[in-house]
C-alpha cells in the first residue's frame, strides 16, 4: 500500500513535531523492513568522457538532484526529474525492477546515488546498474528518448552450459519475444513483464523484461529486440544472463528469481543447490517479525495522521493555510488532500500547491510588464522564483468560461503525464479566490505566433517545421497509447503548442482533455468544447469524440504549418471557405504544390512536404474510421517508402470563433479567445 501524505502546518513547533515523528516512523519502518535481507548485486557503470569542474553550478544541481531521486523511491519505482536551469540543468531518473517493494527500491536507489559519484567522479553523464535498480543522470534532457548510444551490456549470471542448447535457445527466444511484446504493447501493463516457459518436463526458464516507462511503446519494443539480439553473441547455450541498457533491461534464469508480488523478494541461489534448510526457521521468524512491526508502525502513523486532521479541522485559519510550497521541489505531485470552500465540498487529490505570496513576488504582483498574453482561461504571466527558475503562470479569470472543473481537470490530468513533447506543470495555487497554474516557461511562446506572422515565420524553416510536426505527433501518441491514462486532448491547435528555447514543441492546455476508461473507443457528450475549425465533424455536430478527433485536429495543424495559413476563410485564394476546402481542391486538380508556403518552399524537400500534405488530408477525412491512428501517422512521417492510401473528401465546416456549448441547456459560452466572431458551420 502506498502512502502519499503531506501536512500543512499551523505553527513552526507543530511542523517540527510532525516532521520529527514522520521521519522517526519512516526510519523505524525502513529498519524493520530491511530486516528481511535482499540481494542487490552491482552489475556495471557507464561514465561519459566529458567531465564537470568541481564547485560549479552543474555539480550543485547534481547534488540537489540525487536526494530527490532517493526520496521519491519511497513511493514509486520509476521517476524522472531535473534540477537547475540551462545550460547547467541536471536531469536524472531511476527505475526499479518491476517486482520489488518500495522499501527495497528505496534502498537500492539510495545505494546507487552514493556509488555513482564514486564510480563516475565528476562525469557529466553516468549510468549505474544493479540487480534491483538502475540510476542515470545527465546534463542533457533524455526523457522519452530511446538512447542506443549507451550500448546494451550482456552479463552471464552463471557459467553452466545447457545440455540441449538448440532447444533451450528456441524456448528462450519465444519466451523473451512474448514478454517483450506484452511489456511494449499491452495497455494493461506498465512496460514490464515477467513469465516462465517449460524447457524440459522438470525444468523451466524464468525471465523478466522492462523498459523505462517514459519511452513510447514502439521505442520500448525496439530496445527489447536489440537486447534479445545480444544473447546469441554473448550467452549462447548458457543457462542465465542479464542484458542491460540505458532504456531497457532483461534477465533470464533457470530458477525463479523474481517475486510473485511486490511485497516479497527472493534472493537467487549462489549455486544450483538451494540454501540449507536449517535457516528456514530464522527466515520465517524474520518475516513474521517484519510483518508485525510494519503493521504496528503503520497503525501508529495512521493514528497520528487521524489525530492531526481532527485538530486541523477545528482551526478557523485552516482553509487559508492549506498550501505546500514546492519552491525547491521539482518532483511529481505528492498526494495531498485539499478541501476548499470554492470547490463545493469536493475532495481533490494529487494537487501540487504553492502559496500565493510566492507567485505574487515572482510575477511582480501580476504586473502588466510580466503579462505574456491572454486566452479563454485568463491572462498568462511570466515569473521568476527566488532560485532563478523562470515560470509561466496561468491565472483563471473570474469571468472566464473555463471554470473550476476545467482548472481541476487540467491539474489532475497533466500531473500524471511525463513526456518531452508535453508542457510540464510545476505547481498550482488555490488561495484567496485565486486559481493559478504554474508551468515551465517557454521562451518562444506558442506556435501560432511564428506560424501566422510573415516576419517570424521565416525563423521556422524546413528543419524546425520537420521537428515541430514530429514532436507534436509523438506527444499525441503518448497521450493516446503510451500514458497511464488514454487521453483525448480535444483542443489541439497552433496556440496550444508551445515552443521551448530550442524550438521543440510541447502540447499544452489540458483544460478540455478527457480520458477513455477500460475498453472505450469513443465517448458521447452533450457538452461540446474546443475550437471550431480544429474540431472533427462528428464531435462538433454529434458530440462524439475519440482519438480520431485529435487526429483530425493534427491534420488541420499539419496543413496550416505547410501552407502558413489559418484554417478559415481569411486570405485564402478563390474565397475558399476553409483551408481544408482549398487543400482538397488543389489535391483533386493536381496542383498541390500551390498549397506550400513560399518561405518553406525555399528550403524544403519538395517530395517530403507533398507527403505531409497527403498525410494531412488522410487525417481530416470525413469518416473517423478512415483516419489513421497517431502511431501510424508517426510511421508515415518517418518513412518515405511507406505507401499511403488515397484520401477521401474531408469534413468541412467554417467558423472563426471558439465557443463552449451546452446542448442540454441550449446555452453557449465563450471558451477561448483565439478567433473572432461567427459560429455557423456545415459539413460537406
Amino acid at each position: 500500500m502506498r502512502f502519499h501524505i503531506l501536512f500543512p502546518f499551523h505553527t513552526k513547533e507543530e511542523e517540527m513535531h510532525i516532521f520529527q515523528l514522520s521521519f522517526l516512523l519512516l526510519f523505524l519502518f525502513n529498519s524493520f523492513s530491511h530486516a528481511e535481507q535482499f540481494y542487490n548485486e552491482f552489475y556495471y557503470s557507464n561514465c561519459s568522457v566529458a567531465a564537470y569542474t568541481a564547485n560549479t553550478t552543474f555539480e550543485t544541481n547534481l547534488n540537489a538532484l540525487l536526494p530527490i531521486l532517493t526520496f521519491n523511491a519511497h513511493f514509486v519505482t520509476f521517476f524522472y526529474t531535473e534540477r537547475g536551469g540551462n545550460p547547467n540543468t541536471a536531469f536524472g531518473l531511476f527505475l526499479c525492477r518491476g517486482d520489488v517493494s518500495f522499501d527495497t527500491c528505496n534502498a537500492c536507489v539510495n545505494q546507487a546515488t552514493q556509488d555513482i559519484k564514486q564510480k563516475c567522479p565528476n562525469r557529466r553523464e553516468a549510468v549505474i546498474w544493479y540487480d534491483i535498480c538502475m540510476l542515470r543522470y545527465s546534463d542533457r534532457n533524455f526523457q522519452s528518448v530511446y538512447d542506443p548510444s549507451i550500448n546494451s551490456l550482456a552479463l552471464m549470471r552463471r557459467q553452466h552450459n545447457i545440455s540441449d542448447p538448440r532447444r533451450f535457445n528456441h524456448t528462450l527466444n519465444g519466451l523473451l519475444k512474448n514478454l517483450s511484446s506484452k511489456a511494449a504493447f499491452s495497455p494493461s501493463v506498465r512496460m514490464v513483464a515477467m513469465g516462465e516457459a517449460n524447457f524440459t518436463a522438470s525444468q523451466k526458464i524464468y525471465a523478466i523484461v522492462q523498459c523505462t516507462p517514459d519511452l513510447s511503446r514502439s521505442d520500448c519494443n525496439t530496445c527489447l529486440e536489440a537486447a534479445i539480439s545480444e544473447i546469441p553473441v554473448c550467452c549462447d547455450g548458457k543457462d542465465g544472463a542479464v542484458i542491460i541498457g540505458a532504456s531497457c533491461a532483461m534477465r533470464y534464469e533457470v530458477f525463479p528469481f523474481y517475486a510473485a508480488a511486490p511485497s516479497a523478494f527472493r534472493r537467487p541461489p549462489s549455486s544450483t543447490t538451494d540454501a540449507p534448510s536449517g535457516h528456514g526457521g530464522n527466515q520465517s521468524k524474520i518475516i513474521i517479525f517484519t510483518s508485525v512491526a510494519s503493521v504496528l508502525v503503520l497503525a501508529l502513523f495512521s493514528c497520528c495522521v487521524y489525530c492531526y486532521r481532527r485538530r486541523r479541522k477545528r482551526s478557523p485559519e485552516v482553509k487559508e493555510k492549506r498550501h505546500l510550497a514546492l519552491l525547491n521541489y521539482s518532483g511529481p505531485p505528492v498526494g495531498l488532500e485539499l478541501m476548499d470552500s470554492s470547490m463545493n465540498g469536493e475532495e481533490t487529490q494529487d494537487l501540487p500547491l504553492i502559496d500565493l505570496v510566492t507567485i505574487q513576488a515572482a510575477t511582480n504582483n501580476f504586473s502588466d510588464e510580466n503579462k505574456l498574453g491572454e486566452g479563454g482561461f485568463g491572462p498568462v504571466y511570466k515569473g521568476m522564483l527566488s532560485n532563478g527558475k523562470e515560470i509561466a503562470v496561468k491565472r483563471l479569470s473570474r469571468s472566464s468560461g473555463q471554470g473550476l472543473k476545467e482548472f481541476k481537470n487540467e491539474v489532475i490530468l497533466i500531473a500524471k503525464l511525463q513526456h518531452r513533447n508535453l508542457v510540464r506543470l510545476l505547481s498550482c495555487c488555490i488561495e484567496k479566490g485565486e486559481k493559478l497554474l504554474i508551468y515551465e516557461y517557454m521562451p518562444n511562446t506558442s506556435l501560432d505566433v511564428f506560424l501566422f506572422n510573415p516576419i517570424k515565420r521565416a525563423q521556422l524553416g524546413w528543419e524546425r517545421c520537420h521537428n515541430i510536426i514530429g514532436g507534436i505527433a509523438k506527444g499525441l501518441v503518448y497521450l493516446h497509447e503510451d500514458s497511464r491514462l488514454r487521453i483525448i486532448h480535444r483542443d489541439l491547435k497552433a496556440s496550444n503548442v508551445l515552443l521551448d528555447h530550442e524550438m521543440n514543441p510541447k502540447i499544452s492546455d489540458f483544460g478540455m482533455a478527457r480520458f477513455l476508461g477500460g475498453n472505450q473507443s469513443q465517448v458521447n457528450t452533450n457538452r461540446v468544447v474546443g475550437t471550431y475549425g480544429y474540431m472533427a465533424p462528428e464531435y462538433a455536430m454529434g458530440g462524439r469524440f475519440s482519438v480520431k478527433s485529435d487526429v483530425y485536429s493534427f491534420g488541420v495543424l499539419l496543413l496550416e504549418i505547410v501552407s502558413g495559413k489559418r484554417n478559415n476563410g481569411h486570405h485564402l485564394p478563390n474565397h475558399a471557405l476553409s483551408l481544408l476546402t482549398y487543400a482538397w481542391e488543389l489535391w483533386c486538380d493536381g496542383r498541390t504544390m500551390k498549397l506550400i508556403d513560399p518561405l518553406l518552399a525555399q528550403t524544403c524537400k519538395t517530395s517530403e512536404v507533398l507527403r505531409w500534405i497527403h498525410i494531412g488530408l488522410l487525417c481530416v477525412q470525413q469518416d473517423a474510421a478512415d483516419r489513421p491512428t497517431m502511431s501510424l501517422v508517426v510511421l508515415m512521417l518517418g518513412s518515405e517508402s511507406m505507401d499511403l492510401p488515397q484520401p477521401t473528401q474531408p469534413g468541412f465546416f467554417v467558423s472563426r470563433v471558439v465557443i463552449e456549448s451546452d446542448q442540454s441547456s441550449g446555452s453557449a459560452k465563450m471558451g477561448s479567445m483565439n478567433e473572432v466572431t461567427i459560429s455557423t458551420f456545415q459539413p460537406r
